[in-house]
């Protein structure tokens, strides 16, 4: 197995997952998703793709949009390997360019915008989730408040379904965990001058519309209008965004959230506490139908290089990460000269690069003094603001110090409280254990102790439970099956505790049992004699020499199922609960 494979383990998604994707309506289709059974690997069945939870609710479904498709193909990279954050970096986008800026997702724009960054920290570098897009840091960019890290997301993994859009064989690269991430020249490619000029007239409109006082928009705005219309950013669509028709919409994929769900699903994907509140609809409208682009408004159609399309510049691997190889060497056209005319030429150049020099330095000399009486003003200026802000900074130290000795003597408190709340809980687990113990006679050792004493007394608890309930559960069988020995005309308790209490009264039922036995044995000699017509002295029927033993035994065994009749035939009155009526012990 490849390094990169030990990131894998096998799928946790949980029932909270599968109800918020039926919500989405990402499984409207029998077929839309599946989810992996005991593989700690991803193996997709055929025509399906490995994708996670966190990227479905962030924007993605299949069909794929074609700018995601060329963003794949462009940077080689797959789409296990970008982060959740990432997905919803290129959703924004996207619902930015279709509903607020009126045109198709630009690739120029993009390019201006973003670049790629590989994920990892000191020690290692990851597959899964290995690449991150960042905002350029010389680019004014909206606030999209992400969270720092999407907890447990490389757990929920599952297959989504692969749908061919617009004649495409596969919009999605089928799935291959060993393959390594490699950066490429579009990683941090920019634009040429002639692509910033075209797109100077889209950036100024992103600036107008984060800084219009009143209306500014927020990349928060943006994520929560795109969950709340239902359609998915990153999904191929019958119809761009700015022709979005509400309710009736064909792109929609469920009907609206309640306000709770969407609310709830906005702040797990950004870092929003539940004290900021929710953004109930956009500042600046967005395009639809209801509020259509303005006539001859431009498209600006560009989209990343496609597959079809073969393969680029752009995307040339670059073998080392500090240095970026040219990808072609053009042959100088002072190649062709002689030796002794590129000498001449050198040295005229040094001569005439050091007049210049001179000549700058004067230049710079009076410009520095003129620069130097207006920096000592500014100082001086600067400098009494820094004396006033030093002012009110004291006051505030000493402030801050208070609280901070306030926090710390409250996290000191809180954690002695915590470990005498743990010593008591432990104590009372230990005594339930020595209890069961001297009950029981039986104590156990731990295999595989934590080296935590509170969950190793209660790794202890457990086995004295199991120990305890097997041990009532065969108490219980036992007395059920003597329960109707006992008590004939009594319904068995249902509970095992008032179960016991029968079979512990204050009466001996020993004792009880051998006095009935004793009533048949009487009853069934009675009948015998009757019937057999002796004559017995019962004062001496003790001793066994006057009876016949096998007559009498074969009497017994032919009386013994006809003794009501016999004790009638005398004119016996047998007792109420005649002792031949209950089974035998």
């Amino acid at each position: 197995m490849a390094a990169e494979d030990l990131e894998w383990e096998r799928s946790k998604i949980s029932n909270q997952d599968v109800n918020l994707l039926k919500r989405l309506g990402l499984m409207k289709k029998e077929d839309a998703i599946r989810f992996p059974s005991e593989e700690s690997y991803p193996n997709p069945p055929m025509e399906y793709r490995v994708s996670f939870v966190d990227h479905l609710i962030r924007g993605l479904s299949a069909p794929i949009h074609d700018f995601l498709r060329g963003l794949l193909f462009v940077y080689g990279i797959q789409l296990h390997q970008l982060t959740p954050n990432s997905i919803l970096h290129i959703s924004i986008f996207i619902t930015l360019c279709e509903c607020f800026l009126g045109i198709p997702p630009n690739w120029v724009l993009w390019k201006r915008i973003f670049c790629l960054r590989r994920n990892g920290s000191h020690n290692a570098t990851y597959n899964i989730g290995g690449v991150v897009i960042c905002v350029r840091t010389d680019v004014d960019y909206f606030d999209v408040k992400f969270p720092d890290s999407v907890q447990g997301w490389r757990k929920r993994w599952l297959y989504i379904h692969e749908e061919s859009a617009n004649s495409v064989e596969h919009n999605i690269i089928p799935f291959d965990g060993s393959a390594k991430i490699q950066r490429r020249r579009s990683w941090d490619a920019e634009v040429s001058e002639e692509e910033k000029k075209a797109t100077e007239a889209l950036m100024s409109r992103i600036h107008q519309l984060q800084n219009t006082r009143g209306k500014e928009l927020s990349g928060v705005q943006i994520t929560a209008y795109f969950l709340r219309i239902r359609v998915q950013p990153l999904q191929a669509r019958k119809n761009p965004l700015w022709t979005y028709a509400g309710e009736n919409d064909a792109n929609r994929l469920s009907n609206d959230l309640s306000v709770k769900d969407l609310e709830k699903l906005i702040r797990r994907i950004s870092s929003l506490s539940k004290r900021d509140p929710i953004p109930s609809s956009c500042r600046v409208a967005p395009y639809s139908s209801t509020n259509p682009l303005p006539e001859n408004h431009p498209t600006m159609a560009s989209l990343p290089p496609l597959p079809e399309g073969g393969d680029v510049e752009e995307r040339a691997v670059i073998v080392d990460d500090n240095q970026e190889a040219p990808s072609f060497v053009n042959e100088p056209a002072d190649s062709r000269k002689s030796a002794g005319s590129i000498e001449k030429d050198a040295a005229s150049e040094e001569k005439l690069s050091a007049i210049n020099e001179r000549a700058n330095a004067l230049a710079q000399k009076l410009e520095q003094s003129e620069e130097a009486r207006k920096k000592a003003e500014l100082d001086a200026v600067q400098a009494r603001a820094e004396a006033d802000k030093a002012k009110a900074d004291a006051a505030g130290v000493e402030d801050l110090r208070k609280r901070l000795h306030t926090a710390e003597t409250s996290l000191s408190d809180h954690i002695a409280a915590q470990s005498a709340r743990e010593e008591a809980i432990l104590k009372r687990i230990r005594t339930q254990s020595r209890r069961f113990v001297n009950r029981t006679a039986q104590e156990f050792e731990l295999e595989d102790p934590d080296n935590d004493p509170l969950l190793d007394a209660l790794s202890f608890l457990e086995f004295h439970g199991s120990e305890a309930r097997e041990g009532i559960d065969q108490a219980k069988a036992g007395l059920s099956r003597l329960f109707p020995y006992f008590f004939p005309k009594k319904e068995e308790p249902a509970t095992f505790l008032n179960l016991a209490k029968c079979f512990n009264p204050s009466e001996d039922l020993g004792l009880k049992v051998r006095h009935e036995n004793m009533k048949v044995a009487v009853e069934n000699t009675v009948a015998l004699v009757a019937d057999s017509q002796q004559t017995i002295d019962w004062a001496k029927v003790g001793d066994t020499e006057q009876i016949e033993q096998s007559r009498w035994k074969s009497l017994i065994k032919a009386a013994k199922p006809n003794t009501k009749k016999i004790l009638a035939y005398l004119g016996i009155k047998p007792s109420s609960t005649p002792s031949s009526s209950k089974p035998e012990v």
